[in-house]
Parts: structure tokens; sequence; C-alpha cells
């Protein structure tokens, strides 16, 4: 524990010789001894330090002790000093009377008892210290009950947050289930199909055509757990820090051709009509990869939530940067879900809509972030949506620094 710091007495005289005497008496190591020879030295004292005592000579030219007494009394900052007067008048004039009435705690007649001296105002130290203690117990008290305060409010956060985690878990593990069990219930039934019709000698071997379209079936469900798995994959890589990135050069153009004539078929199954609006070439040193999967996340989603209406895809270059906008006709996003769909395993769609595991946007924003670019959206409600990914050019002349790869992909 700290030791105290020192009380502060006051002592008013206009006489150098007492004030050097009173000051000698009364300092020590416990203590610190302020001089006034004047009410208005004495006040301006006051305003700067809170005292334990003020020893004041009643009989002093301008401003005496009685009136500076009163001055004391009237003011919130020094109403609470202890007043002990000083006087070398007899008793006679009855001063201790009038010392007392201006709310004084005691009078002492000159030449003073320097034991009497002491002992008194090792009254008032005593009372000083033991004050300012209890404050600064008070205070510690308080500030105890506030970092309470803020570590109820911190667990409460925490055990929210970690129902809110548990809830995640439980509903991303049921999602798992269904999306799995959806392609892998197909192909058990395609197996068992097969492993009758060869018990019955009737597989057709000799039907090309229909062994082709088994073969696309069994494809098509393989894709959609793999494509499961890796988002689940690059979601752990994401936080771990370890996602790789292997940029080259790139001709969007090209990218974006390829992509929206795989998913041509797909779009018109939907009754959706997919179209890139022509552009120039546009280079830039980019992981294809990666940007081949934002693209093809965006446009899955528009045309799973797009109500089957036009999706289109445009091109737009603007200084140092490109923005590739994927725009759909659906019943769009309601402002408060706009970021909350860029969040893990949150879905855009609820209530027997189509299903998901909330995955795709995330990481298409994490690695445009990983570009240095970045993945918006702004929508209409009943009126469709619009995703720009946007995207650093690099002068086709200058080859960047690789990008660290942390793990493989």
């Amino acid at each position: 524990m700290n030791p105290p710091d020192p009380s502060k007495l006051l002592i008013v005289d206009d006489l150098p010789e007492n004030l050097r005497a009173l000051d000698a008496l009364l300092r020590n190591d416990e203590r610190i001894v302020f001089q006034a020879r004047s009410g208005e030295e004495a006040l301006a004292l006051m305003l700067e330090h809170e005292f334990a005592l003020a020893i004041l000579d009643v009989q002093m030219p301008g401003m005496d002790g009685f009136e500076l007494a009163e001055l004391m009394r009237g003011a919130s900052r020094t109403r609470h000093i202890p007043i002990v007067f000083v006087s070398a008048a007899g008793k006679e004039l009855n001063y201790a009377f009038k010392g007392y009435e201006t709310g004084a705690v005691d009078f002492l007649y000159k030449p003073l008892d320097p034991d009497a001296v002491r002992s008194k105002v090792n009254v008032f130290v005593a009372l000083d210290q033991q004050r300012r203690e209890t404050l600064r117990q008070m205070e510690a008290v308080e500030r105890a009950r506030h970092q309470q305060e803020v570590l109820l409010r911190e667990l409460n956060e925490t055990q929210q947050e970690l129902q809110r985690s548990l809830r995640m878990r439980d509903e991303f593990m049921s999602l798992v289930a269904h999306e799995l069990r959806t392609p892998l219930n197909t192909l058990y039934l395609e197996t068992q199909m097969r492993a009758l019709q060869l018990k019955r000698g009737i597989l057709p071997t000799a039907d090309p055509a229909q062994i082709g379209a088994m073969i696309k079936r069994d494809e098509r469900q393989i894709t959609a757990m793999i494509r499961l798995i890796d988002d689940m994959l690059d979601v752990s890589r994401m936080k771990s820090g370890k996602l790789s990135i292997r940029p080259g050069r790139v001709e969007l153009m090209s990218l974006l051709e390829r992509v929206v004539s795989d998913l041509a078929l797909q779009a018109q199954a939907g009754g959706c009509l997919l179209t890139l609006v022509p552009h120039p070439p546009v280079t830039g040193w980019w992981d294809e990869f990666r940007i081949e999967q934002v693209i093809v996340n965006l446009l899955t989603n528009a045309l799973r939530y797009g109500g089957g209406q036009p999706v289109e895809v445009s091109v737009h270059i603007d200084t140092g940067k490109v923005r590739i906008d994927v725009r759909d006709h659906g019943r769009g996003i309601a402002p408060e879900d706009m970021e909350r769909i860029f969040e893990p395993y949150e879905r855009g769609a609820r209530n027997g809509d189509p299903k998901g595991l909330g995955l795709g946007l995330y990481i298409s924003r994490q690695l445009a972030a990983s570009h240095s670019g970045s993945l918006s959206a702004t929508s209409t409600p009943g009126a469709g949506s619009t995703f720009s990914l946007e995207l650093p050019v690099v002068d086709a002349g200058i080859e960047p620094a690789p990008a660290e790869a942390c793990a493989s992909r």
C-alpha cells in the first residue's frame, strides 16, 4: 500500500517572524505548510490547494482573520476547511466568541503553547488523512464496481456469442448433412438400379446414349459434393490465413465468355436469358482460378434467386481498376440483409427457398480482398440486385510481386 500524500496546512499572518515560527513548529514529513501574509494571498492559495487546516491571525491590516473566515465559509471549495484563530489580544475583547460564530474549530491566544499547537494540528492532520483514505477507498470501490460491470457485460456478450456459435454449428451440421444427402441419395439409387439391372441381365450396355446420361447425372452429383467440400476447405484456409493466391496474366473477357458459356445450359433450364455485354479485352494480374470462382458464385446466385428473369454480366473500366457487374431482375435484397449475406453460413433465402451452405458470397468477398479488390452489392426490393466485383488493373508490361502462397489449392 502506498504511503498517504502529505497533508497541507495554511498559516496566515502579516508578520514574517510569526509565519517562520509557526512553520518551524508544524512542518514535518507528513505535512506541507503554506504561508500567506494577507487574506488575499490566502484565498489565492485556497484556489490551488486543498488544506487540512487553516490557522488565521485575527488582527491583520486590510482583510482581518474574521473577514477571511466569512469569505471561506461562503465558498463551496473552502467552506469545509477547519479554521483555528490565533490572537495576541486579551481575552477580555471576547474575540473567541466571534471566532466560533464564524465557524472556527478553536481559538488560541499568544504566546502559543508549542505542545498544545502540535497536539491540535495532529488531530486535524489525522482527520484529513482518514478522510482522504476514505475517498481513495470509495474511488477504489467505484473502480472495482465499474470493472465488474464491464466484465459482466463482456461475459454476457461472450455467452451470447457462444450461444450464437453453437446455433450456427448445429445449423451448419444440419445444412451439410442435407446438402450432401441429396446427391448421395441420387448416387445410391442409381447404384441400386444398376445393380438390379445387372442382376436381371438388362444393363443397357448397348445404348451409349443412356449410359452417357447416367454418367452425366453421376458427374453432376459428384461435382456438387466436391464444391461443398471445397467451400468448407476455403473457409477454413481463410480463417487460418493459409488461402493460396497464385496470380498470373489473365484476359478477363475470355474468362467471362467461358464462364457464361458453361452456365448457359443451367440458365436455359431455368428459363433465364444469360448475356455478357461485349467489351474490348481487359488484361490484369490475378489468380484466374479464384476470379473464375467468384464469377461462378455470383452468376449461380443470380440464376438461383433471379426468378427466371434475365441475368446480365457487364464490364466497366475506370482509372487503374475494372468492375464486373452481375445484374439480375429478381425480387432483390432487403436493406437490413445487405451485409448479412456476406457473412459465413448466411443465406439470402429462407422458408423453403433455394438452399445452400451460405458460403459463396463470404468466400467471394474474401477472394476479392485477397486481390486488393472489393465485392459489394446494391439492390432495390422487387427490382433485382447488382453484385459488383472491383479489381485493380496492372499494366500489362509490369509484373507485380507474386502473392504469398501459404497452402496448395
